[in-house]
């Protein structure tokens, strides 16, 4: 398949956003889902190459939070394996959708998360940080298992979901989330891959150059996430966020 010079550049620049924004909060896939829409690939062919740069980003934010000390594997099992068993059945619904109701719902899912956006989460996940202190319960198990089902089915978003459910639900400060978030997401992202790439629908080329993008954004972010503030990424990916979602709806 021949990739033009401009198509690497973008793929690498929109990877490198991506990686940045989903290790240190969430909904990067908002820029790089479309993107790759936008250079000719289908939504189920977007939607399965994306898990590729998921995964690598994932693979090197979990080691700098591991070396960091905020990531302890044997507690954080309870909500990798409900979100882990909820991403096969999501993933296997994404490759068997119509392809039509895929690209609205992408379509839709934007403009959702525009306005969630908008109304700065991270506000009032940041005011309850700590605040939750219960233990794991059926009802936690449950709410990432349904997480698990949306991050198989469609990447973009989750990151917000799950730093709710950490903070919220669990009671991890968000920077311990934030790393949490990140295992849990590398952990489901490996066995949705394989049912991705099993399904036909990846595209090597494209996934392997926008995870070169997306791993240089984790490495950065999750190097130094205890400095780095979400503030003004969120203004930025207002603006692409709204811009992707009108051509995603009208193509």
């Amino acid at each position: 398949m021949d990739i033009s010079i401009l198509n690497v550049a973008l793929l690498i620049l929109a990877g490198l956003f991506a990686g940045f924004i989903n290790t240190l909060a969430g909904s990067g896939s908002l820029i790089t889902l479309p993107l790759l829409m936008f250079l000719g690939l289908s939504p189920h062919q977007a939607n399965a190459t994306n898990r590729i740069a998921i995964f690598f980003q994932n693979v090197v934010a979990v080691r700098n939070f591991k070396q960091q000390g905020l990531i302890h594997y044997k507690s954080s099992l309870f909500l990798v394996v409900p979100a882990l068993i909820g991403s096969i059945i999501g993933a296997s619904i994404a490759i068997s959708i119509n392809e039509d109701i895929l690209n609205l719902f992408i379509g839709s899912l934007l403009f959702v998360m525009f306005f969630i956006i908008l109304l700065k989460p991270d506000k009032w996940v940041k005011a309850q940080a700590g605040q939750a202190n219960e233990k794991p319960a059926v009802w936690q198990i449950v709410i990432f298992f349904f997480i698990g089902v949306y991050g198989g089915f469609i990447q973009a978003g989750v990151g917000f979901f799950l730093l709710a459910g950490l903070v919220l639900g669990v009671g991890y400060d968000l920077i311990e989330a934030n790393a949490i978030k990140v295992f849990i997401v590398l952990t489901y992202t490996a066995v949705a891959l394989v049912i991705f790439i099993w399904s036909g629908q990846v595209n090597f080329i494209y996934g392997i150059i926008l995870a070169i993008g997306n791993a240089s954004g984790a490495f950065i972010a999750s190097k130094y996430a205890q400095q780095i503030g979400v503030k003004y990424i969120r203004y930025i990916l207002l603006t692409t966020v709204f811009v992707a979602a009108v051509k995603v709806l009208l193509l």
